[in-house]
C-alpha cells in the first residue's frame, strides 16, 4: 500500500505543483475546482481511501488548509471554497450600511405603507360607508367600530409571533401534567369527531374520476382542485341521494380511516391535532389511541347499514379493552356527541328483538365504557342548522377557510367577505340543496321545542330587560315595509314563529324526499312518560334525541360535559319571504322520465334538476335571512337579522348545557342509572395575536387545542377524572331553571 500511495502523492505533487522557470513555455494547466481536485483524486485511490483521515487547520490569513500527511490530501489551500471562508472575511459582512434612501425604498416599508395609503384612500372616498357597493357595505359591517388604520400596521408584525406562540404550545399541556401529578397512559381513547370534521375520499373508478383515486373531496388541497374544476360534479359527488339516502349513481366517496382522518382539514389548520399530541406525551400511541371517522353524510341508521360504523366501533372498543386491560374513554366533539349518545342506545339494544342493534345488552356500557368526554356537543340542536335546511344560509357563520376559496366550515365566523365569496360561488339555492343531502347534518335539527327554547312571550336565555325575545325564533318582516325600528310592529311583522312553530314551518319548505329522510331517521320531541322512554329503547329514530330516550343502565359511567361560553351565538332570525319558485328536487312520479341519469353523458344532465310536466305549479318560496333589519340598543342584539345569545360561536349554551346541569344531573328519567355527570364551562378568551385564538379559547372548533380542555381530558384518561372539577359560570343554571321539564 504504501508504495502506491508514494507514487500517487508524487502524480499528485506534479499536477499541483507550480510550474518552474524551465518549463515556463509550456502551456499552464488547467486550474480546477476543489470538487473536481477531490474527485478526481478519489477516483485515483479507489479502495485505498477507505481509511484516511483528514484535518483542517485555519491559517494565519484566516483561511483554511487540509492536514493529512501521507496522502495526495496534505496541505491543500480551501480557500477558493466560500464555505470555509471565514466571516470576517465573507463578502456579506463587507457590504456596506444602508442608508435612510435604502430603506425607504426597501420592500419592508413599500408594502405597510401601501396598505396605509389605500385604506386612506377609501377613507377619503367613501366618506359615508352607505356610499360603499351593497357587498362591500356588509363587508364593512362586519369589521371592528373601533377599527384604527394603525393597529394594521403594528398587526403586521405580529402575525408571525402569533404562529409562533401558538407552536410553542404544542405537547406543553401534557408535559406540564405529567411534572405536575406523574399522569401517564392509563384508559385507552376512541376519539369521535364532528360533522365536516372527516375528510372524505373518493372511492370512484369512472374514467373522469379516477384522477382523484382515493384523495379527499373533502379536506386538503385536493378538494379546491376539485371544485375549481368541475363543481357540479363536485356537488354531485358531495350529495346523498334523496330517495336511498346512500351514495348517488356513478360516485362513491367514503371517509378517511386514522388519527390523520380529522386531525388536520387543511394543511396548517388543525381539528384533533393537538389533543393528539398532548395524549402522546402520556405514552398514548396507536394501540391505545384511535380516531373513529364516519362518513357525517349520512343518516345514523344508514352509517350502519352501508360502513357498519358502529360494529367496528364495538369491535374496536372491545379490542382496545382487551389490548390495554383498561376500559376505554370515548371524546366526542360537536355533532360526535350526538352520535355516541346513538351508539349506547344501539350497543344494548337486541338485534333479533329490535331489527337493529349491537346485541350487547344491558350490561355492555357498564364493562366497556369509563367514560364520555363530551366537548361541545350539539345535544339540543343547532340554530343555525334551520336556516341552513331552510334557505341554504348561516349568516357570519358558515365561512371559507384556505384563502377564502370553495370550503364550507360550521363554525363561527368574523369575515363576511368568506361569506360573500360563498354567496357569489354558491347560491344559497344551491347551498341549501347540499345540506339538504347530507341526512346526517340533519340530527343538529332543534330538540324539545317550546318547552326548551321558550314561547312568544319570553324565552330561558332572554337576556335581562329584554325588549324582545328568542323565543320568537323565526320573524317575518313583510315587504315593502321599512327595516327600521320604528317600523316593525305586530301589524307589519307576521308570522312569528316559536320553535315549535319553526319546526314544522321548514319541514313544509323543504322538499318531500327530505321529510320523508326526517321522518324515517329523526325525532325531535320530548317525553315524560317513563313507559314511552322504555319503548324508545327499541325505536332507533329516537336514539339522537337525549329528551326522547334514557341514559344507559351504567352507574360506573362518568360523562363530562366540555364546553365553551361567552361568545355570541346565532340563536333566533328575522326573515324575508319572496316570490314562489319550482322546487328543485327530484320529481316524486314514479315515471322515468320524471328525471334524468346523471351515470348517461349523452343526457347532459346532473339528476339535480326535475323535468317539468305542464302545468306544474311552482310550490316552493323564496326565503332569506334579512339582513337590512338592524335594531340599535335591541336586547338582544340584532344586527344583520340575527338575534345573538351566548354560546360558542356555533351552539347556543341551552343545547350546550340544559341536559348536562338538568335533565341528566342526579337519577332523573332521563338518566335511571344516577350516571355522575360533570359540567366544565371554559369562557371564551382568545389571545388578540394568535390566530386561533390561543390557550383560553373557547371558540366551537378552536376549544379542541385550548390548555383547560386539554388538560381536562387528558386527566380523564389518565384515570384521575377526580381532578376535573365542576365550573360554571354562564347562565346555564338559571335559564334551566326556566324551561319546562315537567
Amino acid at each position: 500500500m504504501a508504495p502506491k500511495r508514494d507514487k500517487q502523492k508524487t502524480q499528485a505533487t506534479a499536477d499541483t505543483a507550480e510550474p518552474s522557470s524551465s518549463s515556463s513555455s509550456r502551456p499552464e494547466p488547467e486550474r480546477r475546482s476543489l470538487r473536481k481536485r477531490f474527485k478526481h483524486q478519489l477516483e485515483e485511490l479507489g479502495e485505498a481511501a477507505e481509511e484516511i483521515n483528514i484535518k483542517l487547520r485555519k491559517k494565519d490569513n484566516g483561511h483554511f488548509k487540509s492536514v493529512a500527511p501521507g496522502t495526495p490530501f496534505d496541505d491543500i489551500d480551501l480557500s477558493e471554497s466560500t464555505f470555509f471562508a471565514h466571516h470576517e472575511h465573507h463578502p456579506r459582512h463587507h457590504a456596506k450600511s444602508r442608508s435612510w434612501k435604502d430603506w425607504i425604498f426597501g420592500r419592508k416599508f413599500f408594502f405597510p405603507a401601501g396598505i396605509l395609503i389605500g385604506v386612506l384612500g377609501a377613507l377619503l372616498v367613501f366618506k359615508d360607508m352607505s356610499d360603499l357597493p351593497g357587498d362591500l357595505t356588509e363587508i364593512w359591517a362586519g369589521l371592528p367600530s373601533s377599527f384604527d388604520p394603525r393597529d394594521l400596521l403594528s398587526n403586521l408584525t405580529l402575525v408571525e409571533g402569533a404562529r409562533r406562540a401558538l407552536e410553542s404550545r404544542d405537547f406543553t399541556v401534557g408535559e406540564q401534567l405529567v411534572g405536575a401529578y406523574g399522569l401517564g397512559k392509563h384508559h385507552p381513547v376512541v376519539l369521535i369527531p364532528g360533522i365536516v370534521s372527516t375528510g372524505l375520499e373518493s372511492w370512484s373508478t369512472d374514467g373522469v374520476a379516477r384522477g382523484f383515486f382515493r384523495k379527499r373531496l373533502w379536506g386538503t388541497s385536493t378538494m379546491i382542485r376539485a371544485v375549481v374544476t368541475n363543481k357540479e360534479r363536485w356537488l354531485q359527488a358531495l350529495s346523498i341521494d334523496p330517495e336511498t339516502g346512500l351514495d348517488p349513481p356513478g360516485f362513491k366517496v367514503r371517509a378517511a380511516q386514522g388519527l390523520d382522518a380529522a386531525s388536520e382539514f387543511i394543511q396548517g389548520y388543525w381539528i384533533w391535532q393537538k389533543i393528539v399530541e398532548n395524549l402522546a406525551t402520556l405514552g398514548y400511541d396507536t394501540n391505545s389511541m384511535d380516531m373513529a371517522a364516519y362518513d357525517w353524510r349520512l343518516a345514523y341508521y344508514n352509517l350502519e347499514i352501508r360502513d357498519a360504523y358502529f360494529s367496528r366501533l364495538k369491535s374496536r372498543i372491545e379490542l382496545m379493552r382487551k389490548q390495554n386491560k383498561q376500559k376505554v374513554v370515548l371524546c366526542s366533539h360537536s355533532m360526535g356527541g350526538t352520535m355516541v349518545l346513538y351508539f349506547l342506545k344501539w350497543v344494548e339494544s337486541d338485534p333479533d328483538e329490535n331489527g337493529f342493534g349491537g346485541g350487547g345488552g344491558a350490561q355492555w356500557v357498564e364493562d366497556n365504557i369509563e367514560a364520555w368526554a363530551n366537548v361541545a356537543g350539539s345535544l339540543l340542536g343547532v340554530s343555525k342548522a334551520m336556516t341552513a335546511f331552510l334557505s341554504g344560509e348561516m349568516r357570519d357563520t358558515v365561512e371559507l377557510v384556505s384563502t377564502d376559496l370553495v370550503v364550507f366550515k360550521l363554525m363561527p365566523s368574523k369575515h363576511p367577505a368568506g361569506s360573500w365569496v360563498l354567496e357569489k360561488f354558491f347560491s344559497r339555492r344551491e347551498r341549501a340543496k347540499l345540506f339538504r343531502r347530507w341526512p346526517g347534518a340533519s340530527s343538529m335539527w332543534i330538540k324539545g321545542g317550546n318547552r326548551i327554547w321558550g314561547d312568544h312571550e319570553s324565552a330561558p336565555d332572554d337576556p335581562d330587560n329584554a325588549t324582545d325575545t328568542h323565543g320568537r325564533f323565526l320573524s317575518f318582516r313583510h315587504e315593502n315595509v321599512s327595516a327600521d325600528e320604528s317600523g316593525l310592529t305586530h301589524h307589519t311583522v307576521s308570522p312569528n314563529l316559536t320553535m315549535d312553530d319553526a319546526s314544522g314551518y321548514v319541514l313544509t319548505h323543504t322538499p318531500p324526499n327530505f321529510q320523508r329522510m326526517i321522518e324515517s331517521n329523526y325525532s325531535y320531541g320530548f317525553e315524560l312518560d317513563d313507559e314511552k322512554l322504555k319503548a324508545n329503547d327499541r325505536d332507533h329514530r329516537k336514539w339522537t334525541n337525549p329528551l326522547e330516550v334514557r341514559l344507559p343502565e351504567a352507574p360506573s359511567l362518568k360523562i363530562y360535559c366540555l364546553y365553551g361560553h361567552g361568545k355570541e351565538t346565532e340563536r333566533s332570525y328575522w326573515y324575508m319571504q319572496g316570490e314562489y319558485e319550482q322546487d328543485d328536487s327530484r320529481s316524486d312520479a314514479g315515471d322515468e322520465e320524471a328525471y334524468c341519469d346523471a351515470t348517461d353523458s349523452t343526457q347532459e344532465c346532473d339528476n339535480l334538476t326535475t323535468s317539468r310536466t305542464p302545468l306544474d305549479f311552482p310550490l316552493a318560496r323564496k326565503q332569506w335571512i334579512d339582513a337590512a333589519v338592524n335594531v340599535k340598543g335591541s336586547i338582544p342584539e340584532v344586527r344583520s337579522g340575527v338575534k345573538f345569545g351566548d354560546g360558542d360561536g356555533t351552539i347556543p349554551v341551552v343545547s350546550l348545557g340544559a341536559m348536562c346541569v338538568r335533565g341528566w344531573k342526579g337519577k332523573t328519567r332521563w338518566n335511571p342509572a344516577g350516571i355522575k355527570v360533570v359540567t366544565q364551562e371554559y369562557k371564551h378568551t382568545p389571545e388578540g395575536m394568535d390566530l386561533r385564538g390561543g390557550a383560553l379559547t373557547a371558540d366551537h372548533v378552536d376549544i379542541l387545542g385550548s390548555s383547560p380542555l386539554n388538560a381536562a381530558i387528558l386527566k380523564v384518561a389518565a384515570g384521575r377524572g377526580d381532578l376535573v372539577e365542576e365550573k360554571i359560570e354562564s347562565g346555564i343554571l338559571e335559564y334551566a331553571s326556566k324551561m319546562t321539564w315537567d
